[in-house]
C-alpha cells in the first residue's frame, strides 16, 4: 500500500528499494515491453573512449549476480571486453520514474553449457544474425545485412545454423554495483549497493540525488 502522499513503500526504505531494483531488472527477461528488456551497455575501447549500444537482456541470475546477453564473438565489443572487462548497464523506466545503473565485469562464454544452452534456446531467426559472412562492423562497399544471399528473408534450420555456432558467445556481466535513482516531486531518492566479497553480501547506502 502506498503512503498517504502516494509515494511508494520503497521511497524511504533501502531494503525495499533494492528489491524493487532487482524486480525491475529481472522483468526485462520475460517482458519485451519492459524498459530493462533492451538496456544500454557500455564498454571502453583501447583508447579509453566509452562505447555504448543497446542489447537484449536474455537472462538474470540474482544468486550468481549475472546478467546474460548474446553477442557475435567476432564483434568489436568482444575485442574491447577481452582487453578491458569493465562494463556498465543503464536502464531507465519512465513509468516507474527509476534509473538503474549497473557496473561489473564481463565474462565471455563461447563454449560449454552456458553458451550451448543459450544457443539452443534462442530462436532460429535470432541465431540467423550469426551467419554473417564477416564480423559486425566490417566496412562494405554497398549496404547489406551481411548474410549469405541464400538465407536472406528466410528462417534457417538447425543444419544450416550448425556451421555458424562458433560465431556465437554468451556475454555475462558479473554485477559489482547497483545504483538506483527514484524521481519524485517530493524529493528524489538515490542509493547505491556494492557486493562485499569479504561478507559475501550486498552493502548499501543512501546518496544525495
Amino acid at each position: 500500500m502506498n503512503q498517504p502522499d502516494s509515494l511508494p513503500e520503497y521511497y524511504d526504505d533501502l531494503t525495499l528499494s533494492f528489491e524493487e531494483a532487482w524486480g525491475l531488472i529481472t522483468a526485462g527477461v520475460t517482458n519485451r515491453n519492459s524498459p530493462s528488456h533492451m538496456p544500454v551497455i557500455g564498454t571502453v575501447d583501447a583508447l579509453g573512449v566509452p562505447q555504448m549500444r543497446v542489447m537484449v537482456l536474455r537472462n538474470v541470475s540474482r544468486e550468481e549476480r549475472t546478467l546474460r546477453f548474446h553477442t557475435d564473438s567476432r564483434s568489436t565489443k568482444a575485442a574491447q571486453l577481452h582487453h578491458n572487462a569493465a562494463t556498465s548497464v543503464l536502464i531507465y523506466d519512465a513509468a516507474a520514474k527509476v534509473q538503474i545503473r549497473i557496473s561489473g565485469k564481463a565474462e565471455f562464454s563461447s563454449q560449454g553449457d552456458i553458451a550451448d544452452t543459450a544457443w539452443l534456446t534462442s530462436t532460429p531467426f535470432a541465431r540467423r544474425c550469426y551467419m554473417a559472412e564477416a564480423a559486425p562492423g566490417t566496412p562494405i562497399a554497398e549496404p547489406s545485412s551481411g548474410l549469405p544471399t541464400w538465407i536472406e528473408g528466410k528462417q534457417p534450420d538447425e543444419a544450416q545454423l550448425a556451421d555458424y555456432r562458433e560465431n556465437f558467445a554468451a556475454l555475462l556481466v558479473k554485477v559489482e554495483t547497483i545504483e538506483w535513482l527514484y524521481l519524485a516531486n517530493a524529493g528524489h531518492r538515490r542509493a547505491r549497493w556494492h557486493w562485499d566479497t569479504g561478507q559475501h553480501a550486498w552493502a548499501g547506502c543512501w546518496l544525495i540525488p
